[in-house]
């Protein structure tokens, strides 16, 4: 890796809004894995069961699964910094009491896991906020380095975090771990008071929740990219999720380790994990997101059989460096992806769905493979987690690759404002929109090709329905039509929605029109 590939990773830090946040965010990580370790040690302890212990992984991340698509459209539609500031309140309250009922003694492994899961609420709420003011924070050249930094800091945190909440546990208790956790949220908060965020609401004000939910999800139906990069985390985290969940067991039965030694394994993939973030601008420039994507899941499955089967600490903890490695590549490329693909006014719901899968698979996967774990035994759980790891990931290789060309999603106020002669207001509609062309017949195939790409811009943007056709007594007329829910949501398309791609993709079909063509708006005959 040349010197100039390295510098490169680190160069968002160089901005100071970006540093602070990143810095506070440092400090939250390494707290949560502090709290993390406490927690299941914990609960080791007390029943020694397998999938109870992996129920904490399930506890923690199950409300982003239950509420990240509302929190994803909550974050695109109100003021993120001060949703931001409400998260970090609510998981403040959990780890205090968290915190305070084990120094009290008045903690078991239920309350554990339902003080963990009121703590994953507060992230739910959190993350796709968290997430999409990233490109409020860097250049957009910079977005794959930022979202690589924050891979680091996620697993940065895993290597230290554990190591520290192993030696905390072990000194004075889970009680203390559960203590520093509940500060790092004010840590957190004064970073986000600090910074001078202005919400941007855009011409015609917020959107609506549900409105807003169901534009957030058509989005993502309509954007293949988008629905490849969900496809591929699918396939790669519920499996994956058996190394989170089994490890504590892996530590405790078969290598005979105490906290400290779990921490220290944890630590070790923190460690791989901030040497593949640097790696990653030279995977970049000589590997394809795809060959990334596929290379790091099979490492991955690979460590998972290695510690199903070895009975050596120094070996298990030598593979859980390269476990890091490969987990960073595929997390990091996953969440660039998402981050540059999808466009900013749905930016957080796209997201949310994303973590959704991600926690979902993390959630259900943590519970089968503990309940796996403790009918089959340890060993075979993992060695199937590994073949089913391996496998996901070479079927999305051959038939889910994701292209490195990159999408312009700079906003462009391109369509010319309606000419109207009635007035609807916003919640008038469903309005019907019709565009009739007229393309020499050579140019047909071409054209009917090109407007399938628009189609799908339109229903990205907020159409119900899309379709395009042909005239019977003239070959040579095409009309499209396409319907959208009320007023508010066409002038949004006008206005907030389309980006410079949907342009390119809008100007590409219209190329091959013989002759102007001519809009006409419709509203329903009641109006």
């Amino acid at each position: 890796m040349t010197e100039a590939a390295a510098g490169s990773v680190w160069q968002p830090l160089h901005l100071r809004v970006f540093r602070t946040l990143w810095l506070a965010q440092l400090v939250s990580n390494v707290s949560s894995w502090m709290q993390t370790v406490g927690a299941q040690w914990l609960i080791t302890q007390e029943s020694g069961s397998a999938s109870l212990v992996a129920l904490v992984q399930t506890a923690a991340s199950l409300p982003v699964l239950l509420f990240g698509i509302l929190t994803g459209a909550l974050a695109d539609i109100v003021d993120r910094r001060r949703l931001l500031l409400l998260a970090q309140a609510v998981m403040f309250v959990a780890a205090g009491l968290l915190a305070v009922l084990t120094a009290l003694g008045r903690m078991n492994a239920s309350g554990v896991l339902l003080l963990t899961f009121l703590l994953g609420c507060g992230n739910a709420l959190m993350t796709p906020a968290w997430q999409a003011i990233q490109p409020d924070l860097v250049p957009r050249e910079q977005i794959p380095n930022a979202a690589s930094l924050n891979g680091v800091n996620m697993n940065l945190s895993r290597a230290v975090g554990p190591a520290v909440g192993g030696l905390v546990v072990a000194l004075a208790g889970p009680a203390a771990a559960f203590a520093v956790n509940a500060l790092s949220f004010l840590v957190t908060s004064a970073a986000l008071v600090a910074w001078r965020y202005r919400a941007d609401v855009g011409p015609l004000g917020a959107e609506r929740v549900l409105p807003a939910l169901r534009a957030g999800n058509r989005y993502v139906r309509h954007a293949p990219r988008v629905r490849r990069v969900l496809a591929r985390t699918l396939l790669f985290v519920p499996a994956g999720a058996a190394l989170w969940a089994l490890l504590p067991v892996v530590a405790d039965r078969r290598l005979g380790l105490g906290p400290g030694g779990y921490g220290l394994l944890l630590g070790a993939v923190g460690a791989g994990a901030v040497a593949g973030a640097m790696l990653l601008s030279y995977v970049r420039g000589h590997w394809s997101s795809n060959t990334a994507l596929t290379g790091g899941g099979v490492l991955f499955a690979a460590v998972m059989a290695v510690l199903a089967v070895t009975p050596s600490p120094w070996l298990a903890g030598a593979v859980l460096v390269l476990a890091g490695v490969a987990w960073i590549a595929v997390l990091s490329t996953l969440n660039a992806q998402m981050q540059v693909t999808t466009s900013g006014w749905v930016r957080a719901r796209a997201l949310a769905v994303h973590l959704t899968i991600f926690s979902g698979g993390m959630a259900i996967g943590a519970a089968v493979w503990g309940a796996l774990a403790d009918g089959l035994g340890l060993g075979p759980a993992l060695l199937l987690a590994a073949a089913l790891t391996a496998a996901g990931s070479l079927v999305a290789w051959r038939g889910l690759g994701i292209p490195d060309t990159r999408l312009d999603r700079s906003l462009s106020v391109h369509w010319p404002a309606p000419a109207m002669v009635l007035e609807p207001g916003g919640e008038d509609g469903p309005v019907l929109v019709t565009v009739e062309y007229r393309v020499p017949r050579e140019r047909a195939a071409e054209f009917v090709a090109a407007m399938r790409d628009f189609g799908l811009s339109r229903l990205r943007t907020g159409a119900l329905h899309w379709d395009l056709y042909r005239s019977g007594a003239d070959p040579d007329v095409y009309l499209e039509t396409f319907v959208v829910a009320s007023w508010e949501e066409h002038l949004r398309q006008h206005s907030t929605r389309l980006t410079g791609s949907d342009r390119a993709i809008e100007e590409r079909a219209r190329a091959l029109v013989a002759e102007p063509f001519r809009v006409s708006h419709y509203l329903p005959a009641r109006f």
